[in-house]
């Protein structure tokens, strides 16, 4: 009687081992073969936005090489929180985040508490930079970035000035900061009405995704002072950098890539990253991206991580130079 029932100990044992296992096992076939179902892009921006108009063009592409629909769903406002707080709670692998890292890089330094655990927001791919220029109105007597900063020297509080995100008024009020300039922030909740207030100069300066203020650098009504990029980009012929124009302090990437959750396996995050890549050789969607003031840019989950660290770093430094504490 006690070998059987040392038998059914043993029985009920390997049973027990075995359906410990199988989540590892349905986990690897799932990562194999994923996606399995249809796939949806979170965006915190609105629709017709540079990085909406890429992800949906990818969406296209990747819809077609995956076999599975790519759904958008654009969930702008709060400062990139509505949008990042859905991705973190939907805890669902087929559920992405398509997002300038600028929408959520700056978050523990502008908001007391978090409505969404960081560690959720898993880098997969990095796609493009948005092209991000420094602009004052064209009939502005201030030409260059050193313009800028003697004007607003010897004129404190006489200037203002409106940008794209939270992050960049951040960053732009540490440039403040630490260049000791008084240059006062209009907010707009629509940055093309700031744009076109911009061309008739209602306000003196304005940072913004060159894509939001093109159609009045054509038209001649505004002037590129420097684009924000670590390069030249070759939509912007002639404009310098920010460090080109001295002015290193203002580099700041306009990174925009994939993300997934943190739970989702290695092998689907390698071949999203791989099929990204694989869907932006295309020159047809280079030009088209290119129309949209986005550089293509396509990395890994490693390369990606590595940039947004940069940009965390950054925001750091910035939050210490402003006195800020970051949220817990």
């Amino acid at each position: 009687m006690h070998i059987v029932k040392k038998l059914i100990g043993s029985a009920f044992l390997l049973s027990e081992l075995a359906l410990s296992a199988a989540p590892s096992w349905a986990q690897a076939q799932s990562s194999s073969q994923w996606p399995q179902r249809p796939v949806k892009f979170i965006l915190p921006l609105g629709p017709g936005a540079g990085v909406d108009i890429t992800a949906r063009l990818l969406a296209d592409k990747l819809a077609a090489k995956w076999g599975q629909s790519v759904v958008i769903e654009n969930r702008p406002g709060g400062d990139g929180v509505v949008a990042v707080s859905a991705f973190a709670s939907a805890k669902d692998d087929h559920t992405l985040l398509m997002s300038p890292t600028s929408s959520f890089t700056h978050h523990p330094w502008t908001h007391d508490k978090l409505p969404y655990d960081a560690r959720e927001l898993n880098p997969i791919a990095r796609v493009t930079n948005t092209i991000v220029a420094v602009v004052v109105p064209a009939s502005s007597p201030i030409k260059t970035l050193d313009d800028l900063v003697k004007t607003a020297r010897a004129e404190p509080g006489k200037l203002n000035w409106a940008t794209i995100t939270g992050f960049f008024d951040f960053m732009f009020a540490g440039f403040q900061k630490k260049m000791n300039l008084d240059i006062a922030r209009v907010p707009y909740r629509d940055t093309v009405q700031a744009a076109n207030d911009l061309a008739e100069g209602r306000i003196q300066l304005m940072m913004a995704a060159y894509a939001i203020v093109r159609p009045h650098v054509q038209a001649g009504k505004l002037r590129i002072l420097a684009i924000t990029a670590r390069e030249p980009a070759k939509a912007v012929p002639g404009v310098p950098t920010a460090a080109q124009a001295g002015f290193p302090d203002l580099t700041i990437e306009g990174l925009v890539g994939l993300f997934g959750p943190s739970d989702l396996p290695a092998a689907a995050r390698d071949k999203i990253a791989a099929d990204v890549r694989e869907v932006l050789k295309d020159p047809a969607i280079v030009t088209r991206l290119e129309a949209t003031g986005q550089v293509v840019n396509p990395g890994d989950a490693k390369e990606f991580a590595a940039a947004i660290d940069v940009q965390t770093k950054q925001a750091a430094a910035t939050g210490q130079l402003l006195g800020i504490k970051r949220a817990q």
